[in-house]
């Protein structure tokens, strides 16, 4: 399959790539604007591979959408490109909007100009909202967004869905819980925590720390994408979990001790607005459908993430100084 692949810079997106690379059934071209949380070190290991391509741009640019079609006549689009951080979200609601539903609509509406015979769009849990315990969301669970970012992702799922409805167009929406691993941005939760642990820093803890998160590790998220690409029906939604349900105060204090920090290093600031108490949904549909199944468990996962932050600090170093993207706007400005 020849795969345009959006917001392949980022951390989910990357390690997609990076696994569809690995084999040898797929070509991609990545799309990606390279905003903050784009990074092509993310990529560097498949940089010189004859069946990758990178292209700078928006998703929202009609004109280079078409262009990299017709160049590219991909068979298939798995649409990560978002922006994805709830707080960024609640301080500038604007961005998430642009990108999470004119990208997407701008995504659609090339697939559908150009016939596309697959097309993947990656969500999230967020979009069903904080749910009491023992309550479990499937794929019909009610939408209950709770801030900007959930709200976008929401409405750019129902956006996808019309056009399948509508148009005919062969889209399978996929929800995924918590990821967490390598090339993270070091803005959500894991990556800062084990950042700033690593550094000597406080670990701010929102409020009491008890809400609930079910963690998946980023690669076992990517096999479920591929297999929901290859083998899940149009028209349906996917729910991709890690069946590993933890507060976020259990999963900080795993980080401290996988770091060998002091618990002396938290430090409870106050809560965000709006904050999801317990995520949680169920996976059985794309295992039943797909044959997938997580295979990492969580601490495992966390002892390879741990280890990766460790021996990877200039990584972390340049993307929180952002000197990453002083190279990205030399190479690529008025491209």
């Amino acid at each position: 399959m020849k795969l345009l692949v959006t917001g392949g810079a980022g951390f989910i997106g990357s390690a997609f790539v990076r696994l569809v690379l690995g084999g040898d059934a797929h070509t991609v071209v990545n799309l990606d604007k390279l905003t903050y949380a784009g990074n092509l070190e993310n990529l560097a290991s498949v940089e010189g591979n004859p069946g990758y391509r990178f292209v700078r741009g928006d998703c929202a640019d009609h004109g280079l959408l078409d262009q990299v079609m017709d160049e590219g006549k991909p068979d298939a689009i798995v649409h990560f490109a978002a922006e994805s951080h709830v707080d960024r979200s609640i301080l500038s609601p604007q961005p998430v909007f642009d990108s999470n539903l004119g990208g997407s609509f701008g995504m659609l509406e090339a697939a559908r100009r150009h016939g596309i015979s697959r097309y993947v769009h990656v969500s999230t849990d967020e979009v069903y909202g904080s749910i009491d315990e023992p309550h479990e969301a499937d794929e019909n669970y009610p939408l209950r967004a709770s801030s900007p970012y959930s709200a976008s992702k929401a409405g750019s799922d129902l956006l996808a869905l019309s056009y399948h409805t509508t148009y005919k167009l062969p889209i399978m929406v996929t929800r995924a819980s918590n990821n967490y691993g390598p090339y993270q941005f070091p803005e959500k939760l894991i990556p800062l925590m084990i950042s700033n642990a690593l550094e000597d820093k406080p670990l701010p803890i929102y409020g009491d720390g008890m809400q609930v998160r079910d963690w998946l590790y980023v690669d076992d998220h990517c096999r479920a994408i591929l297999a929901v690409l290859e083998n899940g029906r149009p028209g349906e939604v996917y729910n991709i979990g890690g069946t590993c349900s933890l507060p976020n105060l259990t999963v900080v204090r795993q980080i401290l001790a996988g770091t060998g920090k002091p618990e002396s290093l938290m430090k409870t600031v106050t809560d965000r607005p709006g904050h999801d108490r317990r995520y949680a949904l169920t996976s059985g549909k794309v295992m039943r459908e797909t044959g997938w199944s997580p295979l990492v468990p969580f601490e495992q996962g966390m002892r390879e993430t741990i280890d990766w932050y460790r021996e990877h600090q200039d990584w972390v170093r340049r993307v929180k100084t952002g000197a990453y993207r002083d190279y990205y706007e030399r190479n690529y400005a008025g491209r």
